[in-house]
């Protein structure tokens, strides 16, 4: 079992040095309305080395929590968005499926606690162990944002060791892997990290080199620049990448280990004054909301891209910086910060020069995923893994075609059954009230039957209950439950 364990961990360093490509997934886009909308399955599976499901979070007995439970588990009629995550792996023998936990909404103070506490961590650690297993996740990533900031405590610092020192002992031994979510801002890192300890248990850290500016700074800026502008002066001097690389490695992380994040999403302003639009412009409001990200200040690619095709912006290349901005004065003044597929290519490129892990995404539904400015889905992404690579891609090993030194594939696609035709929900063609979701086994189907709720039936396209109007106006389907 160790000499398994070691090759386990062999191949996890050998995927590192061939550069890694780390993609968050936020769970919460399957909601966003129309083109905005993003499910599991629209991922890609063959840009990312590790896909991180964003986010689980901590219940107050200190246990690991699911906060979607319909969107996220099978139970009473869910969707299965974690079975369905870690099935992505049929499409990639190399990909790794990890779940997140934490984020900014899950606050500080009761990871805190948690930390503090010697029964509290097993308890954390015994449960995540437990919901990664059930789940066929690869590993964890803790995005505990921050220890020390936001409700925690000063002995935060030495805790989270503790918390990763034993997650870490307890989830190498069952080959899985232990990332973290790690924040890029000096003013958080010195008193929230020990960068030499955490660097000894986490196997890979993903620093977040973005929002570093944003419409709480009452002038325009790029929110993840390569590296300073002319002007920067104080403590701006320390927002931006390459200062935040170099820190973190002064500090003592292994540059093997870390991997640099980049926005797939703007951050936007209102300019106070038309005529002045360039870095450093006052702008006291942020500028308007998404069509589908629907948060002022904010928008994803996707968003921005499309809006370019359809109104007047003015689009700058600063001789000084990598990264674009735009403005649009018949938008009520709106000034954008954003990456394009060049920006993006230029910080994997400084990641390579660095002798980096590779990148990290935040987040794989913000691209434009559906190619309709770029005539290809996902142009960030793709230009960031094509530097990384040194050319265009390949496509990925897959369950049909295994590789002899990958891990052994689930079993084959069984042929279909009276309910079952794929792993994962199915649609009953005369009775949309139900559906079923399958699971394949050596001895074959084993199938689940889940009512939809009253008002409700089962769609097909987007794999859930949905609203019996939604479903219906989607035509030729449910002839016996429609109108």
């Amino acid at each position: 079992m160790k000499l398994l364990l070691l090759f386990s961990l062999l191949g996890v360093y050998l995927s590192l040095t061939d550069g890694v490509m780390v993609c968050y997934f936020s769970s919460w886009a399957v909601y966003r309305q129309g083109e905005g909308k993003f499910d599991v399955e629209d991922n890609d599976p063959g840009l990312c080395t590790h896909l991180i499901y964003a986010f689980a979070g901590l219940d107050t007995n200190n246990e690991i929590k699911v906060l979607d439970p319909w969107n996220d588990l099978c139970d009473g009629g869910g969707k299965c968005g974690y079975d369905r995550f870690s099935a992505l792996k049929l499409k990639n023998l190399n990909l790794k499926t990890i779940l997140g936990v934490g984020g900014w909404n899950e606050g500080s103070t009761k990871y805190s606690q948690m930390a503090a506490s010697a029964s509290a961590r097993k308890t954390f650690i015994d449960s995540s162990i437990a919901m990664l297993k059930a789940h066929d996740f690869d590993g964890l990533d803790m995005d505990w944002e921050y220890p020390t900031q936001r409700g925690g405590a000063p002995e935060d610092y030495t805790n989270y060791i503790t918390l990763l020192d034993e997650l870490s002992t307890a989830l190498h031994a069952e080959g899985m892997l232990l990332t973290a979510a790690v924040s890029a801002g000096k003013l958080t890192i010195d008193p929230a990290y020990d960068v030499p300890a955490m660097s000894q248990h986490i196997d890979l850290l993903n620093l977040m080199t973005y929002d570093m500016h944003g419409s709480w700074d009452k002038y325009t800026h790029h929110q993840s620049a390569l590296y300073a502008h002319p002007d920067d002066e104080g403590d701006n001097l320390y927002l931006n990448v390459d200062f935040a690389v170099n820190y973190w490695l002064e500090k003592g992380a292994p540059k093997e280990k870390l991997t640099l994040g980049i926005p797939l999403y703007g951050r936007s302003w209102r300019l106070d004054d038309p005529t002045n639009t360039g870095f450093y412009a006052p702008a006291s409001n942020p500028g308007q909301a998404g069509p589908y990200t629907r948060q002022t200040g904010f928008a994803g690619y996707n968003e921005i891209c499309a809006n370019m095709m359809t109104h007047d912006w003015t689009i700058v290349h600063d001789p000084a910086m990598n990264e674009p901005y735009a403005y649009c004065l018949q938008l009520n003044n709106i000034w954008m910060s954003y990456e394009d597929p060049d920006s993006v290519a230029l910080k994997a490129q400084y990641a390579l020069d660095k002798g980096l892990a590779g990148c990290m995404v935040w987040s794989v539904e913000t691209d434009d995923f559906h190619g309709k400015c770029h005539g290809e889905p996902f142009p960030l992404m793709t230009s960031i893994v094509e530097t990384l690579n040194g050319g265009p891609l390949t496509d990925p090993p897959t369950a049909s075609t295994r590789d002899p030194s990958a891990p052994t594939p689930p079993p084959p696609t069984l042929a279909p059954s009276e309910h079952c035709s794929k792993s994962g929900p199915n649609a009953d063609d005369d009775d949309c009230t139900h559906y079923y979701v399958c699971v394949e086994d050596p001895s074959g189907w084993i199938e689940y039957e889940y009512g939809c709720a009253a008002g409700t039936l089962f769609n097909p396209e987007g794999l859930m209950c949905d609203w019996t109007d939604s479903v219906c106006s989607l035509g030729g389907i449910c002839p016996n439950d429609c109108p």
